[in-house]
């Protein structure tokens, strides 16, 4: 005999199954989930214990993981900030856009999210939900951009690239924190506290604010992007002297900022457990880990296109919907859109169609696994991947990498199956053509630039 609630979710269920079917009906309201989309900042792909960290555990997000499903395969948009951000929250290749051809956006450059381009925020918004971005913003400064003119109703959190824990600084990546770097809104505000703990604390009081309506909640966490303080470094808050922290950090520190992090986002799905029961939680990163995290055997980090830099964790858990388990299939963070939007029986606009695919039925195991070619470029890499070949570009280096029989990269397949070869770099370039080119003052990377002068890098080799 099916309880109460067991029925209502059957119910949700199957209409949301019919939802992603051509011509089907709206859902009805009841049936339409919150939607919480955490995003973590520079959180490489083995980073959670239930990826294989073997020197730290991450308890709430590998429950997650068990009661949801769990990508294996999963990737961000782009190997820095801004451009993953740019598709996520357009659902299509960030490269249409001058905002996206930045890695990352720096505060000088005067581009940013146009206000009058559809978003996954604002699309929501016009189908009856409330919608809030908590923590990192990184598509433009006001008063011309932000996520206030982009579909969000409220924002607390940094407009920036970097911010330190406990004083709430921003600054040039190679100089000392300055200028103050916590918003509520447009307006500067100064608060107590630790980052990761008050964006989860402001989390949890949308999530228990009464409202019929229900709510799309950004919760976007600056962990575990440097500087490198955890929860229990206040006392040498004052004396960090450069934001990209290059002279400080640790495996051990690192550790505590994932541990709080997953901490934080307990307290925050407790909340969504006890108030907000119909909510479909998605967790990912903006692109992969950098110095302290754990790629192992990927080759690459942050800033490179080998899988390192652009693989990432996802978990998705809708309690009582979604069946758990493990996910092979190929995901980009442009697919959110496309996959979030028939919930809330939103459709995108038809000017701006996704580039980005709608994974439910896979994940429901309605479709098979989708088979598509998907593409990344920085200013110094071009990469594609389709099925388990991937072509890489490196400088005038190119490569041929098959993901099934080498996932760390090294081995190179260009002259053994040169077909191939050919086929990925002509679909590279055909793609490339429609995309923006990198302007002039884009050209050279403001993050291979740190590494350049902080660790005196190859700027064309993964480290």
């Amino acid at each position: 005999m099916l309880t109460r609630r067991e029925f209502l979710v059957a119910g949700t269920a199957l209409a949301t199954l019919s939802a992603h079917d051509t011509g089907a009906q709206p859902l009805p309201p009841s049936a339409r989930p919150n939607i919480l989309f955490i995003l973590a900042d520079d959180l490489g792909w083995r980073d959670l214990s239930c990826y294989g960290r073997p020197d730290y555990t991450t308890p709430t997000l590998d429950e997650l993981a068990t009661r949801g499903v769990r990508f294996t395969q999963a990737y961000a948009n782009s190997s820095t900030c801004s451009p993953t951000r740019v598709a996520l929250i357009t659902g299509r290749y960030q490269n249409r856009l001058p905002v996206g051809l930045y890695d990352p956006l720096p505060a000088t450059a005067a581009v940013g999210l146009p206000p009058d381009h559809p978003t996954l925020p604002g699309l929501l918004r016009a189908a009856g939900y409330r919608t809030a971005l908590v923590g990192k913003w990184h598509m433009g400064w006001p008063p011309t951009y932000g996520p206030l003119k982009s579909g969000y109703d409220e924002f607390f959190g940094q407009l920036g690239g970097a911010m330190t824990y406990f004083t709430h600084k921003s600054g040039p990546f190679l100089g000392p924190p300055g200028a103050g770097g916590l918003y509520d809104g447009d307006a500067r505000v100064e608060r107590e506290g630790y980052a990761t703990d008050l964006f989860a604390e402001r989390a949890i009081e949308i999530v228990r604010r009464p409202d019929s309506r229900p709510f799309f909640l950004s919760l976007h966490f600056n962990a575990p992007h440097w500087p490198w303080e955890g929860p229990h470094d206040k006392p040498q808050a004052n004396r960090l002297r450069e934001m990209a922290h290059y002279e400080g950090g640790s495996p051990r520190v690192y550790a505590a900022m994932v541990q709080s992090l997953d901490a934080a986002i307990g307290r925050v799905l407790q909340a969504i457990d006890e108030r907000a029961r119909n909510t479909l939680v998605v967790f990912t990163s903006d692109n992969g880990g950098e110095r302290y995290s754990y790629h192992w055997p990927l080759r690459g980090e942050k800033g490179y296109l080998w899988e390192g830099g652009i693989r990432v964790p996802a978990i998705v858990r809708w309690s009582g919907v979604l069946p758990p388990g493990k996910m092979s299939q190929v995901a980009m963070t442009m697919d959110w859109l496309p996959t979030l939007l028939p919930l809330a029986s939103a459709r995108p606009n038809s000017a701006y169609s996704p580039h980005g695919v709608d994974l439910m039925p896979v994940l429901f195991g309605r479709s098979p696994i989708l088979e598509r070619t998907v593409f990344w470029r920085t200013q110094d890499m071009a990469a594609a991947r389709t099925g388990d070949w991937k072509y890489v570009r490196s400088g005038s280096d190119e490569f041929l990498t098959n993901l099934a029989e080498d996932e760390t990269e090294n081995a190179n397949f260009k002259l053994t199956h040169p077909v191939i070869f050919e086929q990925l770099r002509r679909a590279y370039e055909a793609w490339d053509k429609q995309m923006l080119p990198v302007p002039p003052e884009a050209r050279r990377s403001p993050w291979q630039s740190i590494v350049d002068r902080a660790r005196n890098l190859d700027p064309v080799r993964p480290p």
